[in-house]
């Protein structure tokens, strides 16, 4: 019987996303989230963008979609972002806020009832369920699920 190894210490090496309007979204990107343009196609058929902090890849995004994101098929449920604090989350909620995005929740919520981590659940311009947490700081506002996750529920 021949054994296989398995990878032990998989990490996420970088999301794609198609988008319908790769201005549009990079502009949304790189103002929100901070990303910086790491690399970039502007050929008319073959418009993409590499997104990333301090050097590393973490987001494509591929100019293909003919449609916005649709939630209920099968896929991407939405794309989560880590950050060290809940203040960080609030700034990200204050340029959301000013860009008049929609948020899927109202302000910074837990992840569930009792738990410390938490944080904003919005749309990017395609329907792209976001959203960005810290992993404490985020226990003062009722859990909007109940015991059921946030994240999974919107």
């Amino acid at each position: 019987m021949t054994t296989t190894a398995v990878p032990t210490a998989l990490t996420t090496g970088h999301v794609g996303l198609n988008v319908t309007n790769l201005e549009r979204s990079l502009a949304f990107y790189q103002r929100v989230l901070g990303f910086e343009v790491q690399a970039e196609g502007t050929e008319a058929d073959r418009r993409w963008a590499f997104l990333g902090q301090g050097g590393k890849l973490l987001v494509t995004l591929w100019q293909q979609a003919g449609a916005e994101f649709a939630a209920g098929q099968a896929g991407l449920h939405h794309l989560s972002f880590q950050v060290e604090t809940i203040e960080e989350v609030q700034g990200v909620q204050a340029t959301l806020e000013e860009l008049g995005a929609e948020f899927l929740y109202d302000g910074v919520v837990p992840h569930g009832e009792g738990v410390s981590s938490g944080g904003i659940f919005f749309s990017d311009p395609d329907g792209i369920r976001l959203e960005v947490y810290s992993p404490s700081g985020a226990d003062s506002a009722p859990a909007p699920s109940g015991a059921a996750p946030t994240c999974g529920f919107f």
